[in-house]
């Protein structure tokens, strides 16, 4: 079933299952869905040299700031050359939530991709509940959430 997306693009509501996925970021950490019980959970591909993505990563690092306790951020890294690039990367643009340095078997865990950035995003109970295709915003992210009944306080 299509509903509006964050942005006013098609957003796909997904219904089944979710694929748990299981990340090691570029610090060595793991990610699994299972660890972030009870949060949402929003999984981002993006590339270091794709404008939209690198318009959103603001309102990412917001969205970490403003909602530690019930939302969690991942960023997968996609289409680089070098992981130490994408590491200077991400530590200039001030990111502060996981890089994972992502490869075909991150999307096949995750879900398909068909351009930059897209992004995923996990209810509290685990389940895939939404993509969004393109830029997204803290603003939008917030509302979505608060329109499911879990608003951020």
């Amino acid at each position: 079933m299509f509903k509006k997306s964050l942005l006013g693009l098609c957003l796909l509501t997904l219904t089944g299952a979710a694929l748990a996925f299981n990340l090691t970021d570029s610090k060595g950490r793991k990610h699994r869905l299972a660890g972030y019980q009870g949060k949402w959970v929003l999984v981002d591909f993006w590339a270091t040299w794709c404008p939209p993505c690198r318009q959103e990563i603001p309102d990412l690092i917001a969205l970490t700031k403003n909602h530690p306790k019930n939302l969690a951020v991942i960023g997968v890294a996609m289409d680089y050359k070098d992981p130490k690039e994408v590491i200077a990367f991400a530590h200039s643009a001030n990111i502060n939530y996981p890089i994972a340095l992502g490869d075909d078997k991150a999307v096949a865990q995750i879900g398909q991709i068909t351009g930059l950035p897209t992004t995923y995003l996990y209810n509290p109970q685990g389940k895939m509940v939404a993509y969004n295709v393109g830029a997204l915003t803290r603003a939008a992210v917030e509302r979505y959430m608060a329109a499911k009944g879990k608003a951020a306080k």
